[in-house]
């Protein structure tokens, strides 16, 4: 068994797919080709899914025709689509363009993975891509073996080595020649940048895998090594130096798959520094949907999954399903051993001078309470702000109201127009389901 059947095979084994529907990314190239070749002849569950780019005209055609004959000639299932002319021809584009294909295929297909042909050459062309943009250390790791349903078999074999397959196997793969187009920087580095700096270093492609494997351990290692963001104290996080503190910062940006940079990280490191001592806490936005909240006691992600529920009419005694919680109301005539504390979910009241219905609901502009230990009224705004309730919190609470009236504000407290003089008339709770 030649050495790029036996790594593939061990990656199948490796990482559980012998027995797994595979879906390779066929552009007829020599990678590509060799790639489905060789799991055509390990028996394995494969398909091949072309896209014509529509870049070459008639040689984009001709591509498509060589990919579908070499799949109808092997008995491989085959699926193309063209992409439009109104497609943008540059890298990024062609890029994002193929990467939506594959993953409507692998849907169309029902599969969990789809298998690119990257070899080594690419990962030493990406990291050199990546040192000459300037990137950190996590972008010198080069490309991922494994990223999403996407698997790549052939990261450890070098083009050469793929060519000679071909060669001996009778492969007849087309040749893209916008390959050889140096306006395109991958090629730029293929053609001119690498040989010249083979001619200080031969072995200059296998120098920058090994900066790739060098980078991906050392990584790991951090990675391991490194508190979770949403697992530290304010005050815990305050007490790492700056380098660290950027560390933790980058592993919570990756960990909740947030596009970042250097001046992101700064800029989230200088926002809890700055906020650290805030006792209410402030937030700020991190993606469309999530922002980080930071006070003085503890730093996490909020993110708009849960919306406002529509208001309930409570008429009479019982259970009412709310965000995910149970809001019971029931009549009592006997007074507790030991009143709850405002912060529990549970209040002994007296609504016998209150006429049903009352509502269950969000804040509203306009509401007030009348809390116990306050002379009159007072606008819900600052008796929240009193509370130091966090404003990402504020829009999530839920009040039992008359009206604009709050009677009990669930977790922080009371009216005192229902406050208890002689025996509660009723009992509240708030449950989780």
């Amino acid at each position: 068994m030649d050495k790029i059947t036996e790594k593939i095979k061990s990656y199948l084994t490796e990482h559980n797919l012998i027995d797994k529907k595979i879906i390779v990314a066929f552009s007829g190239g020599f990678d590509s080709m060799c790639l489905l070749d060789v799991l055509y002849k390990l028996g394995t569950n494969v398909a091949a899914a072309h896209l014509n780019h529509n870049w070459r005209g008639d040689e984009s055609l001709a591509d498509e025709k060589l990919c579908e004959k070499f799949c109808l000639e092997h008995n491989i299932e085959y699926y193309t689509e063209t992409l439009s002319d109104d497609v943008e021809k540059t890298e990024t584009a062609a890029r994002k363009a193929r990467y939506e294909f594959l993953e409507r295929t692998a849907e169309k297909f029902n599969c969990k993975c789809v298998m690119t042909a990257h070899n080594a050459d690419d990962n030493a062309e990406t990291v050199l891509y990546r040192i000459i943009k300037g990137t950190g250390t996590y972008g010198l790791e080069g490309i991922k073996d494994i990223r999403g349903i996407f698997y790549r078999p052939l990261l450890e074999i070098y083009r050469h080595d793929i060519e000679e397959y071909c060669r001996q196997n009778d492969l007849h793969p087309c040749y893209d020649s916008s390959n050889d187009n140096t306006k395109y920087k991958r090629n730029l580095i293929r053609h001119e940048i690498l040989p010249l700096m083979e001619t200080i270093n031969k072995d200059v492609k296998q120098a920058l895998n090994s900066l790739s494997g060098i980078a991906k351990d050392e990584n790991h290692i951090l990675e391991n090594l490194l508190p979770d963001l949403n697992n530290l104290s304010t005050d815990s996080f305050m007490k790492y130096n700056s380098a660290l503190q950027s560390r933790i910062i980058h592993k919570f940006l990756r960990s909740n798959g947030i596009d970042y940079d250097k001046a992101k990280i700064d800029l989230l490191v200088d926002f809890i520094t700055q906020n650290s001592a805030s006792k209410s806490g402030i937030t700020t936005s991190l993606t469309i949907n999530s922002w980080l909240f930071v006070n003085n006691k503890k730093i996490y992600i909020v993110k708009n999954t849960e919306s406002q529920f529509n208001s309930i009419e409570i008429q009479k005694c019982g259970q009412y399903d709310i965000a995910g919680k149970v809001f019971t109301i029931e009549k009592n005539n006997t007074l507790p051993e030991k009143f709850p504390s405002d912060a529990e979910c549970i209040a002994y009241v007296d609504l016998s001078k209150i006429d049903f219905p009352l509502t269950l609901r969000n804040r509203m502009d306009g509401d007030f309470i009348s809390p116990l230990g306050v002379d009159g009224k007072q606008k819900l705004k600052k008796y929240l702000n009193n509370k130091k309730i966090p404003k990402h919190k504020k829009d999530k609470l839920i009040f039992l109201c008359k009206g604009q009236e709050i009677l009990w504000a669930a977790g922080l407290g009371i009216s005192k127009n229902i406050m208890v003089t002689d025996k509660p008339s009723h009992i509240l709770r708030l449950t989780e389901k």
